[in-house]
């Protein structure tokens, strides 16, 4: 166990992520539709869900960041997505979101609330100066959730990755945490 705190909102629980949530986490990420914008190959095996886990996990025992498995209330305590926080920098005050889930549980507002809950986590307990994320600018249902948590766009970084064998570009949102 690692410890990562619960957060709770109306509808979602926010929790620590579990060995066994990886064939929940195998199941979305075998579907292109999860993995159309996301950094990583549409999983074949479980073993990929295994190791995706063991890396979330190491992120937050090196205090680099942390995710979240998002369940909702009053069900069966499965991991329908998760969200986090990585390349977080101490120095600098800042940290990136991630963001992930179920296809079966999209256009339902359950992303936002999960994102809201993280941003005022990362303001309020880990007095955040600067949050931001990185979406791929046709990725504008991704786009609309960050603006809906009060996110903006600062701008598109051409090119900036190289994924799945090729260049994309990079949308930038941010929200500053005026108190810290």
């Amino acid at each position: 166990m690692i410890f990562l705190p619960e957060i709770e909102t109306q509808r979602l629980i926010l929790r620590e992520l579990r060995d066994e949530d990886a064939a929940a986490i195998y199941a979305y990420f075998s579907q292109d539709a999860v993995t159309e914008f996301y950094d990583l190959e549409t999983f074949t095996s479980i073993r990929q869900a295994r190791s995706l886990l063991k890396l979330w996990k190491n992120l937050y025992v090196k205090r680099g960041g942390m995710r979240w498995g998002i369940v909702l209330k009053g069900e069966d305590d499965q991991v329908i997505g998760t969200c986090g926080y990585h390349a977080w920098s101490k120095i600098h005050n800042r940290a990136e979101i991630g963001y992930e889930l179920d296809p079966t549980y999209w256009g339902q507002g359950l992303m936002t609330e999960a994102i809201e809950a993280i941003v005022r986590y990362g303001k309020n307990a880990i007095k955040l100066r600067r949050i931001e994320a990185f979406i791929d600018p046709a990725n504008r249902s991704s786009g609309r959730v960050l603006e809906k948590v009060g996110m903006e766009s600062e701008g598109i970084l051409r090119d900036y990755y190289f994924e799945k064998g090729r260049f994309v570009d990079a949308e930038i949102y941010s929200i500053i945490n005026k108190e810290n």
